[in-house]
């Protein structure tokens, strides 16, 4: 394998920060959830689009039914999960939300331990155990400052279980098919989705402010290309546990960012359960990781 021309992880940095302006850019948007996410997506599909018509067209012949099912449920959670969480940020903070979605790669593993039945060990329980406890930990100091604040950690606990619905069905399709395609038809027929929700709810689809275009381009062009493309550029070169862990900064680069930039103020309860919070799902990562690392090595000893 050839060095690549830029550091992995110095681009898993880039990755990290880029994904981290994303509640940011939520906040300052004045436009509806279902606008801010609809746009998102959209200013997507159409930068994709030339990229897509070039080298991945012929792919769409190719695509068995089920694939374009799975495909469709997968834009749907994502779809919703972007509704719920914009949502969210209206009524708890930066800080709260992005660290309630973060419990994404627990709701993974229960995922498929259901569906794939993979085993998990005492361990991995422990950390999910004290990840729900960091969420509680979380929501209890949200709903001492207001029912509201606790009603967006609600939304935003919903949102990490719909991408990772997303992400499991994903798994299944990106299996028979490539990058691109895959998250072309993703992201076109979430924006569809979206745009038949807002016609439905009679939501405003032009939005009051000017500025409201210029945060839904960087929301397309920041968090969602750049940021999870280069994610998905470094798996090449790093492990998938160290982007995983990587990752877990995300709220960390969003706090932050929301105290500067929103004066948002982090209370005690938020930076002792999100501390709990990353620290389990790090352990988490990491002992899943062993396991995996362990199952591999006894295979490859029953082979030889």
């Amino acid at each position: 394998m050839n060095n690549p021309k830029v550091n992995p992880y110095f681009a898993l940095v880039v990755g990290v920060l880029t994904v981290s302006t994303s509640a940011i850019l939520v906040k300052l948007c004045t436009s509806s959830a279902g606008a801010i996410a609809f746009y998102r997506l959209f200013f997507s599909v159409i930068i994709m689009f030339p990229f897509f018509l070039s080298k991945n067209v012929n792919e769409l012949m190719k695509i068995s039914k089920k694939d374009w099912l799975f495909s469709g449920i997968s834009g749907a959670c994502l779809a919703f999960h972007f509704i719920l969480w914009f949502e969210s940020l209206n009524y708890t903070s930066v800080a709260s939300s992005t660290v309630l979605v973060t419990l994404q790669p627990l709701f993974a593993f229960a995922g498929t331990f259901l569906f794939f039945k993979e085993s998990f060990t005492l361990k991995a329980i422990i950390c999910g155990v004290f990840a729900i406890i960091g969420s509680v930990v979380i929501s209890w100091g949200d709903f001492s400052i207001s029912g509201m604040a606790l009603f967006g950690d609600l939304l935003a606990f919903l949102a990490c279980m719909l991408v990772t619905a997303y992400l499991l069905f994903g798994q299944n399709v990106r299996k028979r098919m490539s990058l691109m395609s895959y998250t072309f038809i993703v992201y076109t027929m979430s924006s569809l989705i979206l745009l038949i929700y807002i016609l439905v709810r009679g939501e405003a689809l032009i939005p009051t402010e000017n500025m409201d275009w210029i945060y839904f381009l960087l929301l397309a062009i920041l968090p969602t290309l750049l940021g999870h493309t280069l994610f998905n550029w470094t798996i090449k070169w790093l492990s998938t546990s160290v982007i995983s862990m990587a990752i877990l900064f995300e709220p960390i680069g969003a706090s932050i960012l929301a105290y500067f930039i929103l004066k948002e103020n982090i209370i005690w309860t938020q930076i002792i359960g999100g501390l709990i919070i990353l620290l389990s799902i790090t352990l988490f990562i990491i002992d899943e990781k062993k396991a995996k690392s362990k199952s591999i090595d006894t295979n490859t000893y029953q082979v030889q």
